[in-house]
Parts: structure tokens; sequence; C-alpha cells
């Protein structure tokens, strides 16, 4: 739990970054694939390129492709038609994606885990159901198929590493997972990038090196692995804590309005799924 929370306050700092110094100004495919090179070259020395099972290989490939190749590309596009509050607004699907996920791949219903998300789901959008804007369809859209391969990418890596237990620690293992990010950020930059909004800014260069190292390196790694540590449900709800810690930052740091009554009204009731979701451990 506490990886996922530090994270969680990583998460919410990065959208409003992204938001204000990135989204519009520095070509979308470049900055994903930054991430990923700055983060790859972070675990280079740390991963063991040899004598890894190759199963567990291909799998943590897939994963980085999913988790981080896929959805970060759709990450960004959506920035170009929507604000942060809208973004944050429209990932609060996550959760019941990990949730029907974990489900479907263990062949079982937990009512429990599905109650906990929606209930995280409901207190995401008591915070930012309004002001969305006529153009959020294709956002939206490219933010759902972000929600199934971030909620994949989690399900899939807590999953590996109970078949495929790794004998040192977990960090060994995940340079493969920016390899698999690595070949989906790099052809979707030369076939889609524009090489003419790369950053013009010192600022917009610190910010990408902060997202490379701080959200995508450590926080990937932290994330994933704070995930293979609690049950599905816990996981499916901690998805949407980033939202009311996001838009306070947003109120705080950009001093973006925000209602702060449903604000505060939503965080209780995300903090009300972590309960149901540890209710459902006690009840087992």
């Amino acid at each position: 739990m506490p990886y996922l929370l530090i994270v969680t306050l990583i998460q919410a700092l990065s959208f409003s970054l992204i938001g204000e110094y990135l989204a519009g100004q520095v070509d979308s495919y470049f900055a994903v694939l930054a991430r990923v090179l700055i983060a790859g070259l972070v675990f280079l020395p740390l991963t063991r390129w040899r004598s890894l099972a190759a199963p567990f290989i291909r799998h943590m490939v897939l994963i980085g492709a999913l988790q981080f190749g896929v959805t970060y590309v759709c990450l960004y596009l959506s920035f170009r038609v929507l604000t942060v509050p809208e973004v944050l607004l429209f990932t609060i699907l996550t959760p019941v994606h990990v949730t029907l996920l974990q489900d479907a791949l263990e062949k079982r219903f937990n009512g429990w885990a599905l109650m906990a998300a929606l209930v995280a789901v409901a207190g995401a959008a008591v915070i930012r159901f309004d002001g969305i804007s006529a153009h959020f369809l294709g956002g939206f859209l490219l933010l759902q198929v972000a929600n199934f391969t971030y909620a994949a990418g989690q399900v899939l890596y807590k999953r590996l590493l109970a078949r495929h237990p790794l004998s040192g620690p977990h960090y060994q293992g995940f340079g493969y997972f920016f390899v698999g990010a690595l070949l989906v950020a790099l052809p979707a930059f030369l076939v889609f990038g524009n090489p003419a909004r790369l950053p013009a800014a010192p600022l917009q260069w610190g910010v990408l090196l902060f997202l490379g190292l701080v959200a995508t390196a450590f926080g990937m790694y932290a994330w994933n692995k704070g995930a293979s540590q609690v049950p599905a449900a816990t996981l499916a709800v901690m998805n949407n804590l980033h939202v009311p810690v996001g838009l306070l930052l947003n109120l705080l740091v950009w001093n973006h309005n925000e209602p702060l009554g449903r604000l505060a009204l939503g965080g209780s009731i995300i903090l009300l799924s972590v309960w149901i979701s540890r209710r459902r451990l006690m009840a087992v």
C-alpha cells in the first residue's frame, strides 16, 4: 500500500505537469518516447539481461507495451482535446477494468471487489461530472483504451509474479517492461511524430526529465510492485485516488477553481471504497 500511495501523489502531479507544460506544445509521441528512454537508461544497469525465464521476459515485454506504451500514447493524445480535469474524470473507469479483468482471468465473480470499484468511480464522478467540452468524445474513447491497457498491465504483472517469482529483487526483471514500452513508443514517434514540435524551453525538458526519472522509472516500478502486494479490490480502488489528489494540486499550485465541497465529498466516497475493499478481506 505505501508504494501505491506514493505513486498516487506522483501521478497526480504528473497530470498537471503534462497539461500545463507539454500538451499542445510538445509532440505527444516524442514526450512518451523520451519518458521511455530516460526510464530505460535507469534500469539498464539494474536488469538481469540473462538467466531469466523466457516466459517471464515475453510477458514483461507485453506488459510494458500495454501498460506504458499504448496507455501513455493514448493519454498524451487525449490532452490535445481535453482539459486536465476532464482527463482526470475520464480515468475513473480504470478500477472497473482492473476488477473485471482480474475476475475474468480467474473465472470468478467477486461482488465486494466490483462494489468497491464502482463506489470509487462514483466518488470520482461526484468530483468532476461537469464542465465537459462539446468535443470530448474522441478524448473519452482514447482514455478508455488507456484505462483498459493500464489495468491489463497491472493485472498481468500481478499474475506474472505469482507464476514466475523472481529469485532476486523485482527491479532485476523490470528493464524488459521498458523494452515493451519502447516497441510501441518508437514506431509511434517515427510514423506519427512531428520533429518540429520538440521541447523548445528548458522548463519543458525539465518536466520531461522529471516524468522520465520519477513518474516513469520509479513510478511504474513502484506501482507494479505495490500492485503485486495488494488484493485486486484494493488495487482497483487505488487507481482512483489520483483524482481528488490531482484536482487538489491543480487548485493549490495552478490556482484552478474547483468546487471544494464536491472535492471533499468525492474524496470521502473514494475513501469509503477503500474501507469496502478492506471489509471484503476481513470477511474472508
